[in-house]
């Protein structure tokens, strides 16, 4: 049975061009692989804590820092609590809107809690950094309502996909698929570029499985 883990780094719910994508993957995903269980975590409504003092202090242990006191290992164990949801998973759904070039400040606040040592990378001074997740794999549905690959940089620049691509190879996901509906909204047709990232959303979810 797979795991599949559905994050959603939107706020606008059925109004998201990333949520309509990924759900359209998902709807299509089930049919092909009834086997699947679907995990979804809405960021706007996960109630994040926030990766405060004591969570960085007992970060820093790891790196030889301070010690792990009750207080520290206290804030520890909530962020193993919640990166643990993530490690169980053996496949990740992202939709992702691009904003102010990068990512939504939620994703990012969810990525910050949960990259830590020992948990999702490791570190050595001549290797650097490597991730400690294996044989796991990513689909990721970029929208942007301006930016598309290749225009002129007045229109944008990708903090985006570059930086979460960066991310999941940094923490150890290299199988990673991506869909974009970019751009969204100044098109001449944005209803039937939408149709047509819905159908690659689709097809992607079909022929990958077969």
């Amino acid at each position: 049975m797979t795991r599949l883990l559905h994050i959603i780094a939107s706020p606008r719910d059925e109004a998201s061009h990333s949520n309509t994508l990924a759900k359209a993957y998902l709807e299509t995903r089930r049919k092909v692989d009834p086997g699947v269980t679907v995990d979804t975590i809405h960021l706007w409504h996960a109630k994040l804590p926030e990766f405060d003092g004591d969570k960085a202090a007992a970060k820093m242990t790891f790196f030889g820092v301070g010690s792990m006191d009750d207080t520290r290992q206290s804030a520890w164990d909530q962020i193993v609590d919640i990166t643990e949801r993530f490690r169980q998973a053996d496949e990740y759904v992202f939709a992702v809107p691009m904003w102010n070039g990068g990512v939504p400040y939620k994703l990012k606040q969810y990525i910050d809690l949960i990259t830590q040592p020992g948990l999702l990378f490791g570190f050595d001074p001549e290797r650097g950094y490597f991730g400690l997740l294996e044989n796991k794999r990513a689909t990721v549905f970029y929208t942007a309502g301006v930016f598309a690959p290749g225009v002129e940089s007045k229109y944008g620049e990708d903090f985006h996909s570059t930086y979460l691509n960066w991310w999941l190879k940094t923490i150890g996901v290299n199988d990673i698929d991506a869909v974009r509906l970019q751009p969204s909204l100044l098109t001449a047709d944005p209803a039937g570029d939408q149709a047509a990232a819905v159908k690659r959303a689709e097809n992607l979810a079909t022929t990958r499985f077969q």
